[in-house]
């Protein structure tokens, strides 16, 4: 239940062509408390409860549970929310023993498009492919429950 996943900036599209899998998300938090989140997610015609404990020091590792729930339930659940629901399109790319998740945000987050890998260890080394960019493992602001709040659309550059 520990998931230890390294986050990126994506600098181009051509993620887009080497994706096998491409998938609509629509997520809300009924709680985004920095110690524990609670995600209600629409991935498709499934919905999800997810539950997030803090991130360790380094923002590599964390606590996740995650059961399937109907899709009416979790449209019945997003309308419970906090405000801020995200919106964004997720690539899968498999390189190698790796699949990079690559989310494209829509709405008050448009423009912001960031990669993930998981891994099974903190230290295993992975193939970074040419349109990953600056790496934001740890940085709170990319938190999914923090664009909710603070979306990419009111940053300032």
């Amino acid at each position: 239940m520990i998931e230890i996943e390294r986050k990126f900036l994506v600098i181009s599209d051509d993620f887009k062509s080497e994706a096998f899998k491409k998938t609509r998300l629509v997520q809300g938090y009924l709680n985004s408390h920095k110690e524990r989140a609670v995600r209600v997610r629409l991935k498709g015609d499934a919905g999800f409860l997810t539950v997030k404990g803090p991130s360790s020091k380094n923002g590599l590792s964390r606590f996740e549970w995650e059961r399937e729930i109907s899709a009416l339930d979790a449209k019945e659940l997003l309308n419970l929310c906090e405000s801020g629901i995200i919106d964004k399109i997720r690539y899968e790319v498999k390189l190698k023993n790796h699949i990079f998740e690559i989310d494209e945000f829509f709405g008050d987050n448009e423009g912001l498009i960031v990669a993930e890998v998981e891994l099974k260890d903190e230290n295993e080394v992975f193939e970074k492919p040419k349109w990953l960019g600056e790496e934001v493992t740890g940085n709170p602001k990319y938190y999914n429950s923090q664009l909710s709040k603070q979306p990419y659309k009111t940053w300032e550059s």
